[in-house]
């Protein structure tokens, strides 16, 4: 009764994360996680488990850009853990194969070097190509930035036209509906949920965005450093300075989430 009354009370504050999952959803709370995924027959299934962030057990995690970057590869891992379980319940079948590490290894690589590809080194190689902006850290990076926001928004098209993950942002948009629901204080059920939008600013394409338009501004401080010290810039270099930079990139775009998720109705908020 207590924890019901505790709960009512504290629902505006208490910031709420999640996922799609293959055919289901995962969210997240401070302190726990569940996720529900729906077999081929139709049953849900539900798992939960206690959580406790490394940002509640050291200073220095806790700290600001420190506690975006801890927060970033604790979302990766918990992710990459729900979405295997979820594929486990939607596909039985698939759950007793023995996964070939040979195949996985060079998926990975192959996946890690089309991101590098198409997000870091081809917006670097057409700007130079189009433009001699080489030395001017502020005005290259615009660009090069216009060019990785194009490449992302073009990849989001045309992975929507697969069928698994058209499904996948289904359930995606569902998710929202429910975080929507859960924050406005209302009773959380379907028709209530339903009534909501698919859409929600604090979500991972959001993140993403922001992470997008903050490398700009750090790329730019960073290049400017470079240039003043070494008189030149190539693209290997850039390349090579850019890239340590990405997690203090998503730290600090954390924290403008953070900033703004607290300021639901600001305009800011919103526009994000």
């Amino acid at each position: 009764m207590i924890r019901t009354i505790l709960l009512t009370i504290m629902k505006p504050s208490i910031l709420v994360g999640g996922q799609a999952v293959i055919e289901g959803v995962m969210m997240r709370v401070p302190g726990a996680y569940a996720t529900a995924a729906r077999d081929p027959e139709g049953k849900i299934h539900v798992d939960r488990h206690e959580f406790k962030s490394i940002t509640e057990k050291s200073k220095i995690w806790n700290k600001p850009i420190f506690r975006g970057m801890a927060g970033l590869f604790e979302a990766m891992k918990m992710g990459m853990t729900t979405l295997q379980w979820s594929a486990d319940i939607a596909m039985p079948e698939e759950k007793d194969k023995k996964p070939n590490p040979i195949v996985e290894i060079f998926s990975t690589i192959f996946a890690i070097a089309l991101a590098l590809t198409l997000f870091m080194i081809a917006p670097m190689w057409l700007t130079t190509q189009l433009l001699e902006v080489e030395r001017e850290a502020f005005a290259f990076n615009i660009v090069s930035g216009a060019f990785r926001i194009t490449f992302f928004i073009i990849y989001l098209i045309l992975i929507s036209f697969m069928k698994d993950v058209s499904r996948l942002f289904q359930y995606h948009g569902a998710e929202h509906r429910v975080v929507y629901n859960f924050e406005s204080g209302e009773k959380v059920d379907i028709i209530n949920a339903q009534s909501f939008p698919t859409q929600h600013p604090r979500c991972g394409t959001s993140f993403m965005f922001i992470v997008l338009l903050s490398a700009i501004i750090i790329f730019s401080i960073i290049d400017s450093i470079v240039i003043s010290i070494i008189g030149d810039i190539s693209l290997p270099i850039r390349l090579l300075v850019h890239l340590p930079m990405i997690p203090l990139v998503a730290g600090l775009s954390y924290e403008v989430i953070k900033i703004t998720a607290r300021k639901g109705d600001s305009f800011l908020f919103k526009m994000l």
